[in-house]
This record gives structure tokens, sequence and C-alpha cells, in this order.
């Protein structure tokens, strides 16, 4: 049975960020989910256990022998382990895209404290600016080549709450018991690519910016299908 693809966006972003993706793996044969995590923040915390039901409620569908392969990009891959833990459905894979990491045990905190730092003087009223928001001009564009997927991916950002990124997020024991892989697309994420490396796993690298999923849909369909079907 051909696991399906489920493509969990950054809760920073929305799904849009994989849609190119899906539409060309489906085009290519294969079974696509690309969970909604936009509602997570509309309420108090903890985020966690909303995330991983939103992912498990979007599955509610698939057969609970259907195998998947987990797709994180962003910060969405330090939830992959308790996703993991919230499906039916057996996970075959896991791959990380440009992704943070999850602690290797103990609970992982969303936001470095720098980052945190760099945050908090944006909130107001507790909310943060969207993603895109934060950054100057000259950062943003690069990671677009279209505008009118720069206009759907801005539009749907959600302002979350400053807690969502104060949060930390179990990490189950044995988690990882099965095939990881880590998919690199640009230069801030070379240290936790070279983490996931000394953790055992395949490493992939397709240059390019943060959100280059949406400038290079094709390459990176080509590079999931890859590292989820080679042994």
């Amino acid at each position: 049975m051909q696991p399906i693809f489920v493509l969990v966006h950054s809760p920073s972003v929305g799904p849009s960020t994989w849609r190119p993706v899906a539409e060309q793996l489906t085009a290519a044969g294969y079974q696509v989910r690309v969970p909604s995590l936009l509602r997570i923040g509309a309420d108090a915390p903890p985020f966690w256990p909303r995330i991983a039901n939103a992912v498990r409620d979007d599955l509610r569908q698939v057969p609970a022998d259907n195998p998947v392969t987990l797709v994180a990009h962003s910060n969405a891959g330090l939830f992959l382990p308790t996703i993991r833990s919230a499906l039916d459905q057996p996970v075959s894979r896991s791959i990380f895209v440009d992704a943070a990491l999850p602690a290797r045990t103990g609970p992982t905190p969303v936001a470095s404290s720098e980052l945190l730092e760099f945050l908090r003087p944006m909130a107001v009223n507790g909310r943060l600016p969207r993603w895109t928001d934060w950054w100057d001009e000259a950062d943003v564009a690069p990671m677009f080549s279209d505008p009118v997927v720069r206009q759907a991916v801005i539009e749907e950002q959600p302002t979350l709450p400053l807690s969502y990124y104060e949060q930390h997020i179990p990490v189950p024991d044995g988690w990882d018991d099965h095939p990881c892989s880590y998919l690199l697309f640009c230069p801030p994420y070379h240290d936790v690519a070279a983490e996931a490396r000394e953790r055992g796993w395949r490493v992939a690298h397709l240059p390019g910016a943060h959100l280059h999923q949406i400038v290079d849909p094709v390459g990176t369909a080509r590079h999931l299908v890859e590292l989820a079907t080679r042994i």
C-alpha cells in the first residue's frame, strides 16, 4: 500500500505554501493531504495538542492501516513527534524540509531566547504581526517568484499569539524509530541539516530561500519522492 504524503505547513504561514508541491505529487500519482493549521492560534495555549488533532482530523477518512509519510516545513518540524503519536495510521517516514528539529530528549522550545527577545516588542495585546511582516522587503522578496502566489501566502498568514512561540513541545520517547530524513533549502538551516546528518538521517540539498517549495515545486516534489522511497 502506497503511503500518503501528509504535507504539514508551518503554523506561522498557511497551507498554500504546500499546495504547488501537492499538485505535483498528485499529478505523479501519489495521494496527498495538506491539513490546515490556520485556526490553532485562536484560543489559549497549549497549542501543540490542537496541531496534532488538526492533522489527525484531516486524515479521518484515511483507513487506519494506510501508512503515511509526514512532511513538515519550518517550525512544523517541532510537532512531528506529537503528530505521529496522535495518528491512527502508521507513519512510514518523516521528512523535515528546511525545518526545526525536535530535541533528542525532553520538551522542545518553539523559539530560542534570542528569537523571543526579537518578537516580544512586536506583540500588541499579546498577538504578533504576520510572519512576513517581521522582516524587511529585501528579506521577503527573494522567497517569492510569482506575485499571485506571494499574495495568497501573505494574505492567509495568521497573527499568532506570542504565547505560541513561548510554548514547549513534548517529545514522546521512541518517536524516531522509523526512517527520518532532511531536505535543506537555505543557509540558516545548514547547522540543523548537519544535526540531522549526525542523527544518521539521509540529508538532501535543494538550494533556495526558506519558501523554496513554492518557487520550485517540481524539484521539491522530486526530492520528497526520492527521500520517501529510497531504502
